[in-house]
């Protein structure tokens, strides 16, 4: 299921290290980071893992059925670049809903985000105390159905 971004090669030599880490009591949890669905369940047939962490974002949703399959067992799911990273999100429909709720396009890109998966752990940069309290302040932005759905939108065409 490799999607040209990540390779698909097997992870059990490695995950079996980082096991033997959490057996002796270095390691108390165990995350993955950049991997595919069938990486996943690989690690999962060895040990238990906590979280994983690939780009993700409002527009960049490849891994939609792997949140949700992750969500099925409790593993959290930590977008990368959140708001697009180097390449800032950038939608007329993203920019128009966010106007319409009296927020920032990246505000509501972070809220879409929390709204999407109850597994989903935001962690985005910022460079400032003003860029922080903004982003905290997508937590509180409610999104109507109607702009979800518009939202949802921009993953399926993009």
């Amino acid at each position: 299921e490799s999607d040209g971004m990540r390779g698909d090669t097997s992870l059990a030599e490695r995950f079996s290290a980082v096991l033997e880490l959490q057996r002796k009591g270095l390691v108390q949890h165990i995350g993955l980071s950049n991997v595919t669905a069938r990486q996943i369940a690989e690690a999962r047939a060895l040990g238990e893992i906590v979280c994983v962490q690939n780009m993700y974002n409002v527009a960049q949703r490849h891994d939609d059925a792997m949140i949700a399959e992750l969500a099925k067992h409790n593993v959290a799911f930590v977008p990368f670049f959140p708001l697009g990273g180097f390449s800032p999100l950038q939608s007329s429909e993203l920019d128009e809903a966010a106007s319409s709720l009296g927020a920032t396009p990246m505000q509501l890109a972070l809220a879409w985000l929390l709204h999407h998966a109850p597994n989903i752990l935001l962690i985005p940069g910022t460079s400032s105390v003003a860029h922080l309290r903004e982003n905290i302040a997508a937590a509180d932005l409610k999104i109507p159905r109607d702009v979800k759905a518009k939202l949802d939108g921009i993953g399926a065409t993009a």
